[in-house]
């Protein structure tokens, strides 16, 4: 049996702030995912955050704020959200996929 989800599984039924440094996503199939936020904005995988040729990560974490959080949140389509981030970045797409395998 497999635990990959299928695809009616990967669709949030919501998307919410859990206490001031979590995210919570509760899918479809009724599972719920944590995320510390912080966390969440290292693994952008953004060409800015991640080098698109080879996979390297371009981000330091110590360039990242201990305190940042979304500012906003958007869905892209039927596939992922992107989230603007305290401390100022915008181009990261977060696959509902991805998500659910790091959540």
């Amino acid at each position: 049996m497999s635990s990959d989800p299928g695809p009616a599984a990967l669709m949030p039924t919501a998307i919410r702030q859990d206490g001031p440094r979590h995210l919570a996503i509760t899918w479809a199939d009724g599972h719920e995912s944590r995320y510390e936020v912080r966390t969440l904005r290292l693994a952008c995988g953004c060409a800015s955050c991640v080098d698109e040729w080879s996979g390297e990560e371009r981000l330091d974490p110590d360039a990242v704020p201990q305190d940042v959080h979304p500012v906003k949140i958007e869905p892209v389509g039927r596939y992922a959200i992107q989230i603007d981030w305290s401390d100022g970045h915008t181009t990261g797409i977060y696959p509902f996929r991805r998500l659910r395998e790091i959540g």
